[in-house]
Order: structure tokens, then C-alpha cells, then sequence
């Protein structure tokens, strides 16, 4: 079955930005309110979140299970479990953020990964993209959490992480992605191109 092609661009759905004003400098999100011209020509506004972007990992260890993290989410107020992950400092490439947030949080090197994809998980009001990692060949270390961060690194095979996402248990919208992505990397029906890795 071939797949339906998707437009290149689809200048009738587009929103002109017309004006706007930050409403929100934090430590590292901003908050905007835009005002837009509609396809139609009406105005609107737009309130979004500018956020630097993110990476998720799926640390895959030698004997098939995968490492995963409980933490306790403010927003949500729930530990929640979740693929290791963490925001892009600026001037950082992705894979070199992934490999630092790996290290920092559960203590895990890896000799080999390999970038899956990328997702955007809010469209309607952020810019945030999370990059997804796959890395394996890993060896335990030392974590190097930041200060004022807690949590626990666990490992599930992939039938119980799944079985976790169909009960209900794993809700994070990344880590649901990257089971996605973990499901067909398993079955063959999607390859990855592994890189040793190089140190950087």
C-alpha cells in the first residue's frame, strides 16, 4: 500500500503573524501572545509557550529491557514514568544533549546510538521538539543528577512498558511515542542507522 503524499506547503491553511507581545520570561520559557491574520482575513490571537527543545532516550540494555525513570512531575502532580529526557542548552547539538542527560540521570553510556526521529509534542501551544535517541551497548556508571533533582532509573522488557501504556500506567506523551518507535525497531519494520559513538 503506498502512502498518501502530504502537500509541500498549503498556503491556504497558513496564519499570518501580525503582531504580539511576551507575556512571560522564565528561567527558560517564554510566553507569547500573537496576533494572526486568519486565511479568511479575520484576526485572531495565539497564546504559545517558546521552548529551546528537548531529547528523549530509549536506552536499550543487553539483555532486552529498557531503562525508564520515576519522577514526580509538578504540573501534573504524579510520578510519572518516563524514558530519560531533558531540555537542549543553547548552542547544544541533540545527540550530545542525549548523551549528557543519560549520564546525569541514570549513569549509562552507551557504545552505540542511533537517531529515530523527532516529535512535536504540543502543537497547539508550544514549539517544543523532542529528538528521539535509541542508544544500546550501554555500561552503568555514576549518575550526576542536578541539584534539586529526584528520581529512580527502573527497566521493563518492552512487553511490560507496553502493557503499561495499554493499562493506563505510562501516560507521557514521549515516552508512548517511543514505544511506538521501540515496537517497530523490534519487529524489523523500521531501521535505524547506528552509530558507534564517537565521544563528542
Amino acid at each position: 500500500m503506498s502512502r498518501p503524499s502530504l502537500p509541500a506547503t498549503d498556503p491556504h491553511l497558513h496564519e499570518e503573524r501580525v503582531g504580539g507581545e511576551q507575556l512571560l520570561q522564565g528561567n527558560f520559557l517564554k510566553v507569547m501572545r500573537d496576533t494572526v491574520r486568519l486565511p479568511d482575513g479575520h484576526t485572531a490571537t495565539r497564546e504559545y509557550v517558546i521552548h529551546p527543545g528537548a531529547v528523549v532516550v530509549v536506552p536499550m540494555l543487553d539483555d532486552g529491557r529498557v531503562v525508564l525513570e520515576r519522577q514526580y512531575r509538578y504540573p501534573v502532580a504524579h510520578v510519572m514514568t518516563e524514558f530519560p529526557a531533558g531540555k537542549i542548552d543553547a548552542g547544544e547539538p541533540p545527540l550530545v544533549c542525549g548523551k549528557r542527560e543519560l549520564l546525569e540521570e541514570t549513569g549509562y553510556t552507551a557504545r552505540e546510538w542511533a537517531k529515530a526521529g523527532a516529535m512535536h509534542l504540543a502543537v497547539a501551544y508550544s514549539t517544543e521538539i523532542i529528538h528521539v535517541y535509541f542508544a544500546r551497548g550501554l555500561t552503568l556508571g555514576d549518575r550526576q543528577l542536578d541539584h534539586g533533582e529526584f528520581l529512580d532509573v527502573i527497566s521493563a522488557t518492552p512487553e511490560e512498558l507496553i502493557g503499561w501504556v495499554r493499562d493506563g500506567t505510562v501516560t507521557d506523551a514521549k515516552t508512548q511515542t517511543c514505544v511506538l518507535w521501540l515496537q517497530n525497531v523490534l519487529s524489523g519494520a523500521w531501521v535505524l542507522d547506528w552509530q558507534s559513538d564517537d565521544g563528542a
